[in-house]
C-alpha cells in the first residue's frame, strides 16, 4: 500500500467528487479512480458507495478514513522531522482564517515566516469560521482563526487568542432614528439589519445575544463582506450589525457607528489540533505566533 493512494483515498473522501479530488491533487480523473480501485482491491471491499448522483463513503471508508489520516501524518512528521535535523523546516503550512484580520499581526508574522521559513509552502484559506473548525478538526487544516464558538471546544484543540471585539451598529443617520449613545437591542429590532450568514461565527454571537435578550432577531439583508454591508447601511436599507475591527469601518464615510447595549463581545482565536505531533512547520508557525503576539501586546501596551 502506497501513501499517495491514501492521499488521493482521503482527497476523495473529503471532496465526495472524483472530479474536484482530482483538481486538488492536480492529476487526472482517470488517475484518481484507477488508485481508488486499486486500493478497494488491495483491501477487498469497496470504500466508497457510487450513487445515481454522486458517491459517499463505505462502510469500508468510513473505518479507513482515520487510519489513513494517521498514516499520513506520521510520514509528514517523519519528513519534517528529518528536514529540521538538517536544519531546513519545510513542507507545507495549510491555514485557515476568517475575514478583518488585516490589521492585527498576522500579516506581519505571515511575511516574517516566510522571511524566515522559506522553503515551507502555505497554503491560505478563507472561510467562515464553523467550516474552518471542522477542517482543523478533521485534518484538513494545520490551523485556522476562527470566531470562538458559543459552545466548548473539543478537548483535542488548542487555542491562542488574536483579539477580543464586539460588534457594532452602523447606519445612515438620515435615514435611520435612533437615539444618541449606545443603540439598545430593542431598538436595532425596530430596523432592518444587515449582518453576517448563518454560517459565521460572528452570526452566532449575534443570533445568542437576541435570544438572551428575549429578542427576535430578523437579518434582511446577509453578507459576510462588511464592506458590502457598510454599501447597503449606505443605501438606507437598514442597520449593520458587524464586527468593531473590520477595517472597513474605516471608510463609514457618513455613517454612524454605534456601539451597542448590552455589549455583544467575541473573540477571534487560532486553533489547532493537540492529539499529535505538530509538523516542523506548524511548530515553527506556532512558536512564532507566541513571539509576535508578545510583542504586539507589549506596544499596545
Amino acid at each position: 500500500m502506497e501513501l499517495r493512494s491514501l492521499e488521493y483515498f482521503l482527497a476523495v473522501a473529503e471532496e465526495l467528487s472524483f472530479t474536484r479530488a482530482a483538481a486538488k491533487c492536480r492529476i487526472s480523473q482517470p488517475t484518481i479512480s484507477a488508485s481508488i480501485q486499486a486500493l478497494e482491491r488491495e483491501l477487498g471491499e469497496p470504500l466508497f458507495d457510487r450513487l445515481p448522483r454522486g458517491i459517499s463513503l463505505s462502510p469500508g471508508g468510513e473505518v479507513l478514513v482515520p487510519h489513513a489520516r494517521q498514516c499520513l501524518a506520521a510520514a509528514a512528521v517523519i519528513t519534517s522531522e528529518f528536514s529540521a535535523r538538517a536544519g531546513l523546516v519545510s513542507g507545507e503550512l495549510r491555514l485557515g482564517t476568517v475575514s478583518g484580520i488585516e490589521r492585527t499581526f498576522v500579516p506581519d508574522l505571515l511575511g516574517t515566516f516566510h522571511q524566515k521559513f522559506p522553503g515551507v509552502d502555505v497554503m491560505l484559506t478563507e472561510a467562515t469560521s464553523a467550516p474552518l473548525l471542522d477542517r482543523v478538526i478533521r485534518g484538513g487544516l494545520d490551523a485556522a482563526i476562527i470566531a470562538r464558538p458559543l459552545s466548548a471546544l473539543p478537548p483535542t484543540i488548542s487555542t491562542a487568542t488574536l483579539l477580543r471585539d464586539q460588534l457594532l451598529a452602523v447606519f445612515d443617520p438620515a435615514a435611520v432614528a435612533l437615539p444618541p449613545g449606545p443603540v439598545a437591542l430593542d431598538e436595532l429590532q425596530g430596523h432592518p439589519i444587515i449582518s453576517y450568514a448563518p454560517d459565521s461565527g460572528l452570526r452566532a454571537v449575534l443570533d445568542d445575544a437576541f435570544t438572551r435578550a428575549g429578542l427576535l432577531l430578523h437579518v434582511a439583508y446577509v453578507a459576510n463582506d462588511v464592506r458590502l454591508q457598510l454599501a447597503m447601511a449606505a443605501q438606507r436599507v437598514g442597520v449593520a450589525v458587524c464586527a468593531g475591527s473590520d477595517p472597513s469601518l474605516s471608510d463609514a464615510l457618513g455613517l454612524s457607528v454605534r456601539t451597542i447595549a448590552p455589549t455583544i463581545g467575541f473573540e477571534k482565536i487560532l486553533v489547532w489540533r493537540n492529539d499529535s505531533t505538530p509538523r516542523a512547520p506548524l511548530r515553527a508557525f506556532l512558536a512564532l505566533w507566541t513571539r509576535m503576539r508578545t510583542q504586539s501586546e507589549k506596544r499596545d501596551d
